[in-house]
C-alpha cells in the first residue's frame, strides 16, 4: 500500500508544471490580444511583432523552468551552437514531443527565444487558445504531400520578412515522428529510400524535401544559416540494448530522463544547394549523417562510446534568472485574476470564446471536435502534439481519447 502510494506520488510530479502552464493560458493570451488591439493604433507592423516576440518569451522561459530547472534535466552541447542570435531555419530529427521544447531550450541560449516560429502540421490549427495563436506568432500550417499549399507558406514568409521580422524558423522534415516500436512506418521510409536510389536510414526516417525547399527559397537572401540539429535522450534503451521510444512530455516532466543529448551544426547557407533536386539529396546526406550520429550513441560496440556524440561537449545549465522571473509574473496575474469573482468570469470566458472564435478565424475545413471541459480538441491532435499546452493533452488525456497511432 505504502510502495504504490510512493510509485503514485512520483508519477504525479507532472501535476504541478502542467496545471501551471495551461492555468495561465488565458492570461497570456488577454495579455497578448490586449496589444494586438492597441497595435492597430500603432504605426508599423514591426513595432507589433518586437512585443509580441517578447511576450513569447515570457511564456516559453516559464515553460523552460519546468522543463530545464523544475527536472534537472542535463543539457548535454555538442558542435557549433554561436551565441548570438541568427536568422536561421532550424533542421531536426523528431521523435517525441519534447522536440519542441529543444528548439526552444537552444534558442534561450542565443537570447532568441520570442523569435523562435514552427511549421506546423495543418491539424495544429485547431488547438484551444494557441492554434490561431501561432499563426498570428508566425507560425506556418502545412498538409502532406499533393495537398501541400507551397504559395501560402510563401506568402507567410514573405510578410514576415517585408517587416524585418527575426527568423528562428523550426522544420521537423520526416514529417512524423520516429519510433522504433512502429516498424511498419519505419519499414515503408526504408523500402521508399531504396526505391529512390538514397541511402536507407536506421534511426531517422528518410526527410521530406518540401517544406525545407520552399522556406530555404524563400527566404535564402535573409537567411544567416541553417542549423542541423540532432537530439538524442538518454535512458531510452532498454535491458537488451534495444532503442525505446522516446519520452512523453509528461515522462520527461516526472524526470525520467536524466540528460538530452543536443549535436549542432551550422551551416552556412552558401553551402546549400538551391536546385530542388539538389537539395532533395543534400537534406538525405545530412540525415545520413544525423543516423551515424545516433548509431554511435545507440549502437557503438565500444560501452564507453555509447550514449553520446563524437567529439568535444559542453553541460550547459539555464540559470533561474531566465525562467524564474517569467513564472512569478505569469502566475501572480492568473492568481490576481482568479481572487476575483469579474476576474474568474473573465477568465473563464477566455477559455470559451478563445477557443470558438479560434476554430471560426482558422481556415476551413473539416473539423471534428470533441468537447471535454470547455475544451474543444481536434481529433489530429493527440497524435501531433505541440510545446507547452500539449503537455495537458498528454498529461490529463483520458483513455477514450488515446492516439490511433504516432506521428
Amino acid at each position: 500500500m505504502l510502495l504504490s502510494l510512493v510509485l503514485h506520488t512520483y508519477s504525479m510530479r507532472y501535476v504541478l508544471p502542467a496545471a501551471v502552464m495551461l492555468g495561465t493560458a488565458p492570461t497570456y493570451i488577454l495579455a497578448w490580444l490586449g496589444w494586438r488591439l492597441f497595435s492597430f493604433f500603432v504605426p508599423g507592423a514591426r513595432i507589433y511583432q518586437e512585443v509580441d516576440d517578447r511576450f513569447y518569451t515570457i511564456y516559453q522561459s516559464m515553460v523552460l523552468f519546468f522543463f530545464e530547472n523544475y527536472t534537472g534535466v542535463q543539457i548535454i552541447l555538442y558542435g557549433d551552437l554561436p551565441k548570438h542570435k541568427e536568422n536561421i531555419i532550424y533542421l531536426s530529427n523528431h521523435q517525441c514531443t519534447v522536440d519542441w521544447i529543444i528548439a526552444d531550450i537552444l534558442a534561450i541560449r542565443q537570447n532568441a527565444l520570442g523569435h523562435v516560429r514552427y511549421v506546423l502540421k495543418n491539424g495544429l490549427k485547431w488547438l484551444p487558445l494557441y492554434g490561431w495563436y501561432f499563426s498570428q506568432h508566425g507560425g506556418i500550417y502545412v498538409k502532406r504531400s499533393a495537398k501541400f499549399n507551397e504559395t501560402e507558406m510563401r506568402n507567410k514568409l514573405q510578410s514576415q520578412m517585408d517587416t524585418g521580422t527575426p527568423m528562428y524558423l523550426v522544420i521537423f522534415p520526416e514529417g512524423t515522428r520516429y519510433n522504433p516500436e512502429l516498424t511498419k512506418v519505419i519499414s515503408a521510409s526504408q523500402i521508399y529510400a531504396a526505391e529512390q536510389g538514397l541511402a536507407v536510414l536506421k534511426h531517422v526516417l528518410t526527410p521530406r524535401i518540401k517544406a525545407t525547399y520552399v522556406a530555404f527559397d524563400c527566404m535564402k537572401n535573409y537567411l544567416d544559416a541553417i542549423y542541423d540539429v540532432t537530439v538524442a535522450y538518454e535512458g531510452t534503451v532498454d535491458q537488451t540494448g534495444k532503442r525505446k521510444e522516446a519520452p512523453s512530455m509528461a515522462e520527461f516532466l516526472c524526470k525520467e530522463c536524466p540528460k538530452v543529448h543536443i549535436h549542432i551544426d551550422r551551416i552556412d547557407k552558401k553551402d546549400v544547394p538551391e536546385e530542388q533536386l539538389s537539395m532533395r539529396r543534400w537534406l538525405h546526406d545530412r540525415f545520413e549523417i544525423k543516423d551515424k550520429l545516433l548509431i554511435e550513441f545507440y549502437d557503438s560496440p565500444d560501452s564507453q562510446r555509447r550514449n553520446k556524440f563524437p567529439g568535444k561537449c559542453i553541460n550547459s545549465k539555464l540559470s533561474l534568472k531566465k525562467t524564474l522571473p517569467s513564472l512569478l509574473f505569469l502566475g501572480g496575474l492568473t492568481a490576481s485574476m482568479l481572487m476575483t469573482e469579474s476576474g474568474r468570469k473573465l477568465y473563464v470566458k477566455t477559455w470559451i470564446y478563445g477557443t470558438v472564435i479560434g476554430c471560426l478565424l482558422a481556415p476551413a475545413g473539416k473539423i471534428c471536435l470533441i468537447v471535454m471541459p470547455t475544451l474543444f480538441i481536434h481529433e489530429e491532435v493527440t497524435e501531433h502534439c505541440v510545446m507547452q499546452y500539449l503537455v495537458i493533452l498528454e498529461v490529463f488525456r483520458p483513455p477514450w481519447l488515446a492516439p490511433s497511432h504516432s506521428g
